[in-house]
């Protein structure tokens, strides 16, 4: 059993998966093809991603790879907590240049769904962050994008309370959005 709940904007959506537990510990089926797709996502994961950031306030983002290359996301935390977030940048999208953000974290053991046509990051709150995603797209690094986390066009929220971002070199000289030519085009479709 899953519990699906779409965010602010309804292609992004929270999935909560069911933990039977015991005096053993607990035990939870966190992907199932046939349960995902009795709901109504249909997603075909070809590859498995894990990070560790060891400093709280680690930002990773904002990525995307681009067609034929794009890149649905299923992010679960197995160890701490971030605040995870989904840029649209589908031309055409009611929603484009807009964000949502959800904390994801091993204690609530929550996921979120970041599809094709969103840039995504994320930024750790606690130290020793493990987060493990599903990608349905091989990555590819002639497709592979950055986009600033700053960038003002989309005026991202990031909780760093007066912290200062760690990031990667990559991520440092990532540029705007504005320079970029979005390879998305909003489809009216819902999942």
């Amino acid at each position: 059993m899953l519990d699906i709940s779409p965010l602010r904007i309804p292609e992004v959506l929270e999935i909560r998966p069911r933990k039977f537990g015991d005096e053993r510990g607990f035990f939870s089926e966190t992907y199932s093809r046939d349960r995902f797709a009795a709901n109504g996502v249909q997603l075909d994961w070809i590859q498995d991603n894990q990070s560790y950031s060891q400093e709280a306030f680690t930002l990773r983002g904002l990525h995307f790879q681009k067609p034929p290359f794009a890149q649905d996301k299923l992010v679960r935390v197995l160890r701490g907590r971030i605040w995870d977030v989904a840029v649209d940048v589908r031309r055409g999208s009611p929603n484009f240049g807009q964000w949502v953000a959800l904390e994801v974290s091993a204690e609530a053991f929550n996921q979120i769904l970041v599809p094709v046509g969103f840039a995504h990051g994320f930024l750790t709150l606690e130290p020793d962050t493990e987060v493990l995603y599903k990608v349905s797209a091989s990555y590819s690094p002639a497709h592979d994008f950055s986009i600033r986390y700053d960038d003002p066009g989309f005026s991202v929220a990031w909780p760093l309370a007066g912290h200062e971002p760690v990031l990667s070199d990559k991520d440092a000289a990532a540029p705007h959005f504005a320079a970029a030519d979005s390879p998305f085009t909003f489809t009216g479709d819902l999942r």
